[in-house]
């Protein structure tokens, strides 16, 4: 068997053995993802039986063999990773899984297409171009899904990447593809029984090692300026299925009072609360006269202590707003509903600001705008539907000296939209969530491990306020300080350090995505010039 598999083409010749290769590569994607496996170094091996296959089928079979194969290792893989999406909908995670397996197989598809018709550019560099391309779209289009994005892989081994200040997460994908493709090359350069150069080994190495070891330098030498701020983080644990919507409003908020008056103390310089801890929908236009607002104002004055808390909140227009803006009924005037954060500040009016990145099909119906007419088919989730509204651009949080984000749920796996909030002033981070939609699952881990990368993007500290867990705070190189358990109620207190430099990532953003996507605009430019050269000389 190990001789046959040696003389790789007779294996792959075989239809059976092919679709083992693409097996393999699908599941040696989801065992090196946080938590579906988490055997990280497994992610540098993981494409190389996919991309055997590729160059067998460029050789020797049509490409469209190529995408059915493609196809089922990119299904295993979001199966495998993202399976956890069905506690909270059915249709959600069917919908996520098939769609993006299909965006991945596309995409690689496209690589192979330019792989052959320029054959005499290395192939490491179009599978470079498209799958960066890729994963840059997929953070900014209607339907947009990054969190399979490949450098997210290593969101739990924050000592390896910190270099993530510079490259952002697609730099970490950048060092995966490098590193699988050149091992394919090599052992394509065995399967030929070429003898493998002492300099093409120690390569590998190198593209292996540097990375780690330049990592370990700035992890071991990075110092934190010692600015300290005390956080009071809240985890009410209130069952997103069972409480939150279906008991009253006045004994969720008597445990939030109950969990900040029992750990505040002098030394607190905010309260953090998480994603909609108030559950009730709330109009911003005259919030401040209501008894919810009276109620946080009045401990924030008591303690001067500003408080962050999540919010439902509508918001009254006498005319149309935007295209998400919803007629009143039997009245004048439209209403929009927002995903909120709310700062209680003991000088001033409450402040709101809205989170951006909605959640498909239950916050955001994709191509509203194109098609207003899908606002119908909207999910209707305890009296809410439709698509939310949204703040225009990013901002932060600003109170007694302090600038921080509030960063919702689903936006912290969004690295350039956090750096964004983090250059409108941020000192540091807040993510307030509620992941108990998932259950005990992967996706809840998954998720709190994410926020280590927003953290050593920005070298800046991460305050985690989750209803039901993990709540948690990271310091600037991307170490969980202190955490929560899961399904707890519970309150974090810790001293963290705030910080205004600019990091490379947080000034520019995904540069190797914009390099990226304009390399490949113009390889299929070009691709379609020579196509069309072609037809007209027929």
């Amino acid at each position: 068997m190990f001789k046959e598999i040696f003389k790789m083409n007779n294996f792959l010749s075989k239809r059976i053995n092919r679709f083992i290769f693409s097996i393999l590569s699908g599941c040696l994607l989801f065992l090196s993802f946080p938590y579906t496996g988490s055997l990280t170094f497994l992610i540098f091996i993981s494409l190389v039986p996919l991309l055997l296959l590729e160059d067998h089928i460029s050789k020797f079979l049509k490409g469209k063999n190529l995408f059915l194969h493609s196809y089922l290792t990119f299904l295993i893989y979001n199966l495998g990773t993202t399976w956890w999406i069905w506690n909270a909908s059915e249709e959600g995670m069917l919908f996520a899984v098939l769609l993006n397996s299909l965006l991945m197989s596309l995409f690689f598809q496209c690589f192979h297409v330019l792989k052959k018709v320029f054959n005499k550019i290395s192939g490491m560099f179009f599978l470079i171009v498209t799958w960066i391309s890729f994963e840059f779209f997929h953070y900014s289009w209607e339907l947009s899904w990054p969190w399979l994005n490949l450098g997210n892989v290593f969101s739990i081994t924050p000592k390896f990447i910190q270099w993530y200040e510079y490259t952002g997460v697609l730099g970490g994908t950048l060092w995966i593809l490098v590193v699988n493709y050149f091992i394919f090359y090599l052992l394509r350069k065995v399967m030929i029984r070429q003898v493998l150069s002492k300099l093409k080994l120690t390569f590998l190495a190198v593209m292996l090692l540097l990375p780690c070891v330049f990592s370990f330098y700035v992890y071991t030498t990075y110092n934190e300026y010692h600015e300290s701020v005390n956080v009071l983080c809240l985890q009410p644990n209130i069952d997103p299925y069972n409480e939150k919507f279906n008991t009253t409003v006045e004994s969720q908020l008597n445990k939030l009072i109950s969990l900040t008056e029992n750990k505040i103390s002098d030394s607190i310089d905010l309260v953090v609360a998480p994603e909609t801890a108030i559950s009730a929908s709330v109009w911003e236009n005259n919030f401040s006269s209501s008894s919810i607002c009276h109620l946080f104002q009045g401990i924030s004055k008591e303690k001067d202590v500003p408080i962050l808390i999540g919010a439902s909140t509508l918001k009254f227009f006498p005319v149309k707003n935007s295209n998400v803006s919803r007629k009143l009924n039997n009245q004048d005037g439209f209403y929009e509903s927002y995903n909120s954060s709310v700062l209680f500040d003991s000088n001033i009016l409450p402040v709101f600001m809205h989170k951006s990145k909605l959640v498909l099909g239950v916050e955001k119906i994709p191509f509203n705008t194109m098609f207003p007419w899908l606002e119908d088919l909207a999910i209707d989730l305890d009296g809410a539907s439709g698509s939310l509204g949204t703040e225009n651009k990013a901002k932060s949080f600003k109170s007694k000296g302090l600038s921080f984000t509030s960063t919702v749920c689903y936006e912290s796996i969004y690295g350039e939209f956090v750096a964004e909030q983090v250059k409108s002033g941020a000192q540091f981070i807040c993510i307030i969530t509620n992941d108990g939609w998932w259950g005990n699952t992967p996706g809840y881990k998954q998720h709190a491990s994410f926020a280590s990368l927003r953290a050593i993007e920005n070298r800046r500290a991460v305050v985690r306020s989750a209803n039901t867990g993990i709540s948690s705070f990271i310091n600037q190189k991307g170490d969980v300080i202190s955490k929560t358990k899961w399904w707890v109620e519970d309150t974090l207190t810790e001293s963290i350090n705030k910080n205004t430099k600019i990091t490379f990532y947080t000034k520019y953003g995904d540069v190797l995505g914009s390099v990226s996507a304009v390399l490949l605009y113009g390889l299929v430019l070009t691709l379609l010039f020579v196509k069309v050269k072609k037809a007209i000389k027929k």
